[in-house]
């Protein structure tokens, strides 16, 4: 018999948050024969945690694993509530590491933090990013599983030619730093006037707005595409020749996989987990964070050399067959069911 397992994280449709690696994780447990129940989709933030505990609580008696979905900024107060509640029910769960910050809440919160994966069955980790800093600080119980997508649904276009046609896709906040995307379209098209940029996500903190307010004084051919789901922004990708990362902060982020898998070229920030995802070079460029000089260059260096711009998007669709779901979930399957949950 299949393990019942309860996975707690936001599931939210509020305009305001992307779809999270829940929606996408929950459904393909379902179709490997798992009972899932998952929590929350309230968008009240006390309601939200009363939802989550509440479902613990209410199959305590017939749950054995609780997957929890875990970030380094407020939602760790979630994953913190919920892995108490599991100590004191003796459920088995099993933080899934998200947060390109969660360095930052181990050495901010190291009471909690130890609290919480320290007890926890296993903590899952995408990358040797988080791995090796959850290693670093002392825990044992840490096992890599990449972030994973169904391939099938980002099918590879194999571009014949590289045109300054680039996508960007994020939510609008802060830390992801979707104005420099905005700046280095600024100094692209100063040398390329037919560039065209499409940004899709949805407004966080304001920084939208910001973006399309720089985007109309300076008059920047800029799409502002709003949230769309994964299968219309994946469609919406065959016209656009490259993906823009802008961030600040990040861990492995789903969405650079699937632009890598859809044979857009990425150009990222150097930042968290972003070395361990991309290899300079290969099968991405990496460049300084907040830096739009020299993500123009490496740019403007791709546009030049439509070879190389090629062979990295070769490169990178290759790497991704080992992030599809067919792929992965074997290791999931070895954890949910094996040695690793029995008490």
């Amino acid at each position: 018999m299949k393990k019942r397992i309860l996975y707690i994280g936001n599931n939210l449709s509020n305009p305001t948050f992307t779809a999270t690696y829940i929606s996408f994780f929950s459904e393909v447990l379902k179709q490997e024969g798992y009972w899932v129940k998952t929590a929350s989709s309230k968008d009240n933030k006390a309601m939200r945690l009363m939802e989550m505990l509440s479902l613990i609580w209410a199959h305590r008696k017939e749950t054995d694993t609780v997957l929890i979905d875990t970030y380094g900024a407020q939602n760790f107060y979630y994953a913190y509530s919920i892995g108490k509640l599991c100590q004191q029910l003796k459920l088995p769960y099993i933080p899934i590491l998200h947060g390109g910050n969660l360095r930052e809440r181990i050495q901010k919160s190291p009471n909690l933090t130890r609290s919480l994966f320290g007890n926890a069955k296993l903590n899952v980790a995408p990358s040797h990013f988080l791995y090796d800093i959850f290693e670093k600080a002392g825990f044992e119980n840490i096992k890599i599983i990449p972030n994973s997508i169904s391939l099938e649904d980002y099918p590879f276009k194999r571009r014949g030619n590289f045109a300054p046609k680039f996508l960007w896709v994020r939510r609008f906040q802060e830390r992801y730093n979707p104005m420099l995307a905005v700046k280095v379209f600024e100094k692209i098209q100063q040398d390329y006037p037919d560039a065209e940029m499409c940004m899709v996500g949805p407004e966080k903190d304001g920084s939208l707005a910001k973006c399309q307010r720089y985007a109309q004084t300076h008059h920047l051919p800029i799409k502002f595409a709003g949230k769309l789901k994964k299968k219309e922004w994946a469609a919406l990708s065959v016209h656009y020749d490259f993906f823009i990362n802008s961030t600040n902060v990040d861990n492995t982020p789903i969405s650079v996989i699937e632009a890598m898998a859809l044979g857009l070229p990425v150009i990222s920030t150097d930042v968290g987990g972003m070395p361990f995802l991309i290899e300079q070079g290969k099968d991405g460029i990496l460049v300084p964070e907040k830096n739009v000089d020299a993500m123009v260059t490496a740019i403007e260096d791709l546009l030049e050399d439509q070879e190389k711009a090629k062979s990295i998007a070769e490169a990178a669709n290759q790497k991704v067959q080992a992030f599809d779901w067919e792929v992965v979930k074997e290791q999931w399957i070895e954890v949910l069911n094996g040695s690793e949950l029995r008490s």
